[in-house]
């Protein structure tokens, strides 16, 4: 793989470092000075090592020769005295700007882009009156650098092998920040190898060849079967042209398949099997909830080995040091040959300019991308994430694969020569095959009518859109088996919660839960019914999952019930759940089958007209295309402007377990690492400012660690916190009561 031959290219292709070059009576221009200051690195040699591996890492998408060239002149403006004093202790010098220069004169401005930020990140175009953007900064005067023509030539550069998407500004800016990526990468990889001698534990994985070895023992016996009158007979249909498919060529997937077809294996085994036809470098997993996230890595960590997947969320807890060590390098520049992460880690990365979310993205190029939940691509940025994922496709040799029971009508998005390949075969058929509730409409009841039912239910799921209504019928209903589920309880305690349902539906004991949303993806519940609230159809479809979900008992006993709820003045649905609401009774009124491919279909084409201009909520896209006549591109400040969820969060931690109080007294202490911090997450509730603000005031909360990454207050007031219901928000001003 070519991450293996890079990792041996920084690992055992240097000379000494130490002391270099003190017999010439050649001056010897210095780029790093060890921190005990016993080793020295030239310029020249770090300008050829960053050369040779942004030139290796840009090969991926056929420009190595732009990647060898950014690199050997990146750092020219080292050259400077009063860099070289500055290595010693001198004030700090813009040494970025000057290579970005000297390509800017020869006509190479989207090298000058990925040079000027190589260490501040990418910069807006911007004009020569703005003296922080990139158009300011080629109009910057410098201190003199001029002896970096002595070893250093200012190279000639090919013509990009890019083919522009429309108008070409947003193919152009994606260029860029890809070969941004690869020069950032190979800089920090670069420097870490002097900094810490070669004693780096990189590259320790498997090849694709090998993985896909391990995968097909793993499902050989399950290929065997084809009985297509058994559950475990169509999985293994669905495998079989997961292989058939995987060998053929490049481009754009839909893996359509319904709820229990086995699409966790049946999409890896896609992946590997198109990665190992096509020399790929590595499959990458793009998921909406952490909580699926976790369980799909541990079901490829088993199949592959733990050593090859690097799981890359906030969630994530290390057995040990030395495992916290390998996932926290690899998770810098992704360099495992399975990734699993989120849409907010992936699309964020791509839209950022700071060189720590940049430098991984090079490696996203040669790479099969799985987006699972595709329905759950993120609505208020559908237009550029759809962009972005075209130019991976048609520039960077990527393969990517929309998976999900609920297929969104995305078709009309993607450029027109970008036409997506089914892989499931008879996907009617297989969802008419797998449909294990009847889902039922009951149109609109009372709050009490709804309580009366699943008081005379024994194994029973209710899913609502308000957190107070939750709250409301979970209180009529309490006593013993009954359940809430809380985005306002912290990780552990959830899924404590969770292993109790599970283990009373398991043994066939009286279980009621009553949730909101949080419970409708990426927790595999069995229950004997399921009442859902009317939604998105894809919500409904999701929650109809949960309902006979292994299939023991008769579809026609296992319903799933479809209802709304009488309007109560005390009640705010959320804004983001109105529209779906509204194109969810269009479709209710026009299919008796509203979990049907076509019905899916319809609603996602519908709700998709009917966002219009707010699928692209920022404008990204139009921003990128119109800056392509003078590459003046809004890198910064779009950078700032994306982020996928977009409420303001607090970070409270409930301190009631043991655990948790040793943290907090480490935390106090003064302790800070990722480690702790993520260790501490398992404990920790996030509150929209608004509720943050109410119980700071109330005097509730003492601030615990406040930097510019971790922000941790703790709950003063532990009564606030209980088994049942988690942290309770009580709002200032009327009397409304949040769990």
């Amino acid at each position: 793989m070519l991450c293996n031959m890079y990792i041996s290219c920084i690992m055992g292709m240097y000379p000494s470092d130490k002391n270099r070059g003190k017999k010439s009576r050649k001056k010897m221009y210095l780029a790093h000075i060890s921190e005990d200051k016993l080793r020295e690195q030239s310029i020249i040699e770090h300008a050829k090592e960053v050369a040779k591996l942004g030139g290796m890492f840009a090969a991926c998408f056929d420009c190595g020769e732009w990647g060898d060239g950014c690199g050997s002149v990146h750092d020219i403006g080292k050259y400077s005295m009063e860099f070289q004093q500055r290595l010693h202790g001198g004030p700090k010098v813009d040494h970025a700007t000057a290579g970005a220069q000297e390509l800017f004169r020869n006509g190479n401005v989207m090298q000058a882009y990925c040079v000027a930020g190589h260490h501040s990140g990418l910069p807006d175009g911007g004009s020569p009156a703005e003296p922080a953007t990139f158009y300011g900064r080629m109009k910057k005067e410098l201190k003199d650098y001029q002896a970096f023509k002595t070893e250093i030539e200012i190279p000639a550069f090919p013509d990009a092998p890019l083919k522009p998407i429309g108008k070409g500004g947003f193919s152009a800016a994606f260029f860029i920040r890809m070969l941004f990526s690869c020069l950032v990468d190979a800089d920090y990889l670069d420097t870490e190898r002097f900094m810490k001698q070669g004693k780096i534990s990189r590259g320790n994985y498997d090849s694709i060849e090998q993985l896909f070895d391990r995968l097909y023992k793993h499902i050989a016996s399950w290929l065997i079967n084809y009985d297509k009158d058994t559950v475990n007979g169509r999985r293994s249909a669905i495998l079989r042209a997961c292989l058939e498919k995987g060998i053929e060529q490049q481009g754009l997937y839909q893996l359509t398949m319904p709820t229990g077809g086995g699409k966790t294996v049946s999409s890896l085994t896609f992946a590997l099997q198109h990665a190992k036809e096509h020399h790929l470098e590595r499959i990458i997993y793009v998921i909406p909830f952490t909580s699926i996230i976790e369980q799909n890595a541990q079901v490829f960590k088993d199949i592959l080995g733990k050593n090859n997947v690097l799981e890359n969320h906030c969630n994530v807890v290390c057995d040990n040091d030395e495992e916290l060590e390998d996932m926290q390098l690899a998770a810098e520049n992704w360099d495992k040959p399975v990734i699993v992460t989120t849409n907010v880690q992936f699309f964020e990365s791509l839209f950022a300019n700071k060189t720590s979310k940049c430098r991984k993205i090079h490696n996203i190029s040669k790479s099969v991308i799985i987006f699972d939940e595709a329905q759950m691509l993120p609505v208020n940025y559908l237009r550029p994430c759809i962009q972005a994922i075209s130019e991976l496709i048609y520039n960077y040799h990527c393969s990517v694969v929309l998976c999900t029971a609920t297929q969104p009508a995305l078709k009309p998005f993607f450029p027109e020569f970008i036409k997506a390949e089914e892989i499931c075969p008879d996907v009617k058929g297989q969802y008419d095959f797998f449909k294990r509730t009847k889902v039922k409409n009951i149109g609109e009841i009372s709050e009490e009518t709804l309580i009366s039912e699943l008081e005379g239910k024994q194994q029973v799921l209710c899913i609502l859109n308000s957190r107070k209504r939750v709250q409301r019928v979970y209180e009529s209903l309490k006593g013993e088996k009954i359940y809430h589920l809380s985005t306002y309880m912290y990780p552990k305690h959830r899924r404590y919660i969770l292993d109790r349902i599970t283990r009373n539906l398991k043994h066939g004991r009286p279980c009621k839960l009553i949730a909101t949303s949080l419970v409708e993806a990426g927790v595999d519940f069995d229950f004997a019914s399921v009442f859902r609230e009317l939604a998105g159809i894809d919500s409904v479809i999701q929650a109809a999952g949960r309902c006979n979900r292994e299939g023991n008992r008769e579809k026609d006993e296992s319903e799933t019930i479809i209802f709304s709820l009488e309007q109560s003045e005390d009640i705010h649905i959320p804004r983001q759940l109105k529209l779906p609401i509204s194109v969810a009774k269009q479709i209710t009124k026009k299919y008796e089958d509203i979990t049907s491919p076509e019905a899916v279909h319809e609603y996602f084409q519908r709700l998709y007209h009917f966002r219009g201009e707010s699928l692209d909520i920022k404008n990204i896209v139009e921003s990128f295309e119109k800056g392509i006549p003078s590459f003046n591109f809004p890198f910064a400040a779009t950078a700032k402007e994306f982020h996928i969820i977009e409420s303001q969060t607090k970070t409270i931690l409930v301190d009631k377990e043991p655990e948790a109080m040793e943290l907090v007294e480490r935390l106090r202490r003064g302790e800070h690492s990722r480690e702790l911090f993520r260790t501490a997450g398992q404990y920790c509730v996030s509150i929209y400012e608004n509720d943050f603000k109410n119980l700071d005031g109330a005097g509730m909360l003492d601030a615990l660690c406040t930097n510019i990454d971790t922000d941790f207050y703790v709950l003063r007031d532990k009564e606030l916190y209980t088994d049942d219901r988690g942290l309770t928000v009580r709002a200032e001003r009327g009397d409304a009561l949040l769990w």
